[in-house]
């Protein structure tokens, strides 16, 4: 169908999805050997040997017990498959919720109550539909660390034998940690729209012209405040999603797995994997971000509304 046929609504929900979904694929392949450290730190914590190169080392354990660097892109492509539907979904909702509680003052600026409505529904309905493709991710990313598992085959093997081994509850494991994790998106997108408004009223144009350095700046700064406020749902869900791998589940529960979290680690367990985590997600977010602002603004230049001109 050509694009002039495209009615300007569909045409807007169509670009939000292309353009989220492909921001989410180019960033995630970006960081995914930082999002494999990450993940097995939160698993077992830090590796042994001297303070000071935790990520070097990592990086070498992964290699050592992979057999090859390719053990670094572990769990890529269910992170590329869920990334697809899961960022394209979010912006979409995310896009339309913002239009819904839009103010009718002539500004259409959101208050941060209705910003942080608009994200945290966008959020859930992200979580829930691609959370099994996540513990899939993790599991994937956590294999290597265990001696006698039969690794999962492929993307469709894992879900299977999830779903044969562990049942319905398995592929969602970590669910309701990763429900918690919308105070992330509910923190972080209020204070991006917000940090763009400014940055907007500083240089006296609008928020749709900014250029991509602050955008960079606003998507990174937003991206780091959220991740350190909200780390520990992390921690607990990945623990959760990687404990399949075990024949004796070591946690009954999100509050048992606090409980033995705190008590082995104290309140520094709940923060493992922190640094590689905003060495990941900073570029990630400005990857992410600019990516999703350019590659709309040009979509939205190839079918421009009718009584709106062109973004430049």
């Amino acid at each position: 169908m050509a694009r002039d046929n495209f009615d300007p609504s569909t045409w807007g929900v169509f670009s939000n999805a292309v353009a989220g979904a492909s921001a989410g694929v180019i960033a995630a392949t970006f960081v995914c050997p930082l999002d494999v450290i990450k993940t097995r730190l939160q698993v077992q914590g830090l590796p042994p040997g001297r303070k000071g190169s935790i990520i070097l080392r990592s990086f070498n354990q992964v290699i050592q017990q992979e057999g090859s660097a390719r053990g670094l892109y572990r769990g890529l492509s269910p992170t590329i498959l869920a990334l697809l539907p899961n960022w394209a979904v979010y912006f979409s909702i995310y896009e339309q919720l913002k239009s819904l509680l839009a103010s009718n003052d002539g500004s259409h600026q959101l208050s941060i109550g209705a910003n942080m409505i608009a994200a945290s529904g966008a959020g859930a309905a992200t979580i829930i539909a691609t959370n099994p493709l996540w513990v899939v991710k993790t599991r994937f990313q956590t294999q290597g660390m265990r001696i006698g598992v039969i690794p999962y085959k492929g993307i469709v093997d894992a879900l299977r034998r999830i779903a044969h081994e562990e049942g319905i509850r398995g592929l969602y494991s970590g669910l309701v940690p990763a429900l918690a994790g919308i105070s992330h998106v509910a923190i972080q997108f209020p204070v991006y729209e917000k940090i763009k408004f400014y940055l907007a009223q500083r240089d006296n144009t609008t928020v749709d012209s900014l250029h991509s350095g602050d955008v960079a700046i606003a998507s990174s700064v937003s991206k780091i405040i959220a991740s350190t406020l909200t780390y520990p749902h992390e921690v607990v869900r990945t623990r959760l999603q990687e404990q399949g791998f075990h024949q004796e589940k070591k946690y009954k529960g999100v509050i048992d797995c606090i409980r033995k979290v705190l008590y082995k680690d104290g309140i520094s367990g709940f923060y493992s994997g922190c640094a590689t985590n905003l060495l990941r997600t900073t570029p990630a977010a400005v990857i992410t971000f600019t990516s999703f602002e350019m590659i709309h603004r040009f979509l939205v230049n190839l079918n421009p509304p009718k009584s709106h001109p062109q973004i430049i």
